[in-house]
């Protein structure tokens, strides 16, 4: 018999099918991650039933060791840096504080959650959902507090898939009309051997000086690698498209059917998703103010929206940064500006997750 937790996260699931449905909220990351959280609270289904000596374990307990071993999340590295172009990065070089800036919302988040009474590596966990880059948050908490890593990529993954709803009310509050409305020069063109040179260069330095960062910034940048190479176009395809769909349909379904009735509605479970949108929240906050900035430094060349797409969630956030600034001004144009920040959010979160890791692993 269903029970009124049960029922309670069986609502969730389907609150959050109609968000990626009917509202088209990041629809390939939502849909596998509600449909995962409806199976795994479905009475008698077991789907998330672990193995033991006398019975096998369910379909997800199985999928779940991708994500428990961290086997996951470098691949989705590898199939992002294969889909994403640095260039704008590249061309405006500046724009990577933008995505060190919007990465204080994990060292708020690490910082409160020490206050609240967890441990260091706690700590780290729960602050990593402020860089809203869920293989990331997967990695890290997989080697830190694996007894919250169900809870932290549930949250991770539902604020990567809501930056839609999240991220346009801050960006309103914190900016003027007049700044929504500044239009930004074309950026300068960037050749194939700095395309090249960059993923190798930056595997040598980041690596070099942070070992525990080698899976994802090395996953990314051989990625990145094979597309600027032009040599190998059909693994490209494969990593920009197959590998990319199959994975996340994986790490969706069972990143969703962590969300079980019994260990999810709890006060701590909640605690955490709460200090998870608290620290997306200032890490969109800290992008965008440090923006402002920027754009009083440079006499009003920077539009500092483009702040905002320094969290990590890549396409996703340089996407909401283009639609509030058409909704501004019809012939405003800053998809490709907002990609500098959020590639380089990327590269950072994965950076300040080497960086916890070290201090706590």
């Amino acid at each position: 018999m269903m029970t009124y937790k049960e029922a309670i996260m069986i609502a969730i699931a389907c609150i959050f099918l109609y968000l990626a449905i009917k509202k088209g909220y990041e629809p390939y990351l939502l849909i596998p991650i509600s449909v995962g959280m409806l199976l795994a609270n479905m009475p008698g289904a077991d789907l998330m039933k672990p193995e033991n000596a006398q019975v096998t374990g369910g379909l997800f307990y199985y999928l779940y060791q991708g994500v428990k071993l961290g086997i996951f999340p470098p691949l989705i590295f590898l199939c992002i840096g294969a889909s994403t172009d640095f260039g704008p990065m590249i061309a405006n070089p500046k724009t990577m504080l933008l995505g060190a800036a919007a990465q204080f919302g994990i060292f708020f988040a690490f910082l409160g959650a020490i206050f609240l009474g967890f441990s260091g590596p706690e700590a780290a966990s729960i602050g990593i959902i402020g860089g809203a880059d869920g293989p990331t948050a997967i990695q890290l908490t997989g080697k830190l507090a694996p007894h919250l890593l169900g809870t932290i990529a549930l949250a991770a993954y539902s604020y990567m898939a809501l930056v839609p709803v999240i991220q346009p009310p801050i960006i309103r509050l914190l900016t003027t009309k007049e700044e929504r409305n500044i239009k930004m020069e074309q950026l300068r063109p960037v050749s194939q051997k700095e395309k090249i040179i960059f993923p190798i260069v930056s595997m040598i330095i980041v690596i070099g000086l942070l070992p525990t960062a080698a899976p994802l910034i090395g996953m990314l940048m051989f990625g990145n690698l094979l597309k600027e190479s032009k040599a190998v176009p059909k693994l490209v395809e494969t990593a920009q498209n197959s590998l990319m769909y199959i994975i996340t349909i994986m790490l969706g379904l069972t990143v969703g059917a962590t969300a079980n009735a019994d260990t999810f509605l709890t006060v701590q479970t909640l605690g955490i998703t709460a200090m998870g949108l608290v620290a997306f929240s200032v890490g969109t906050a800290s992008g965008v103010l440090f923006g402002k900035l920027m754009c009083k430094l440079t006499g009003g060349k920077v539009n500092p929206m483009i702040g905002a797409a320094g969290v990590s969630a890549v396409p996703m956030s340089a996407r909401v940064v283009q639609k509030v600034g058409r909704e501004e001004n019809p012939s405003n144009f800053l998809l490709m500006h907002a990609m500098g920040p959020n590639v380089a959010g990327v590269i950072g979160s994965a950076v300040v997750a080497g960086i916890l890791l070290k201090f706590f692993a």
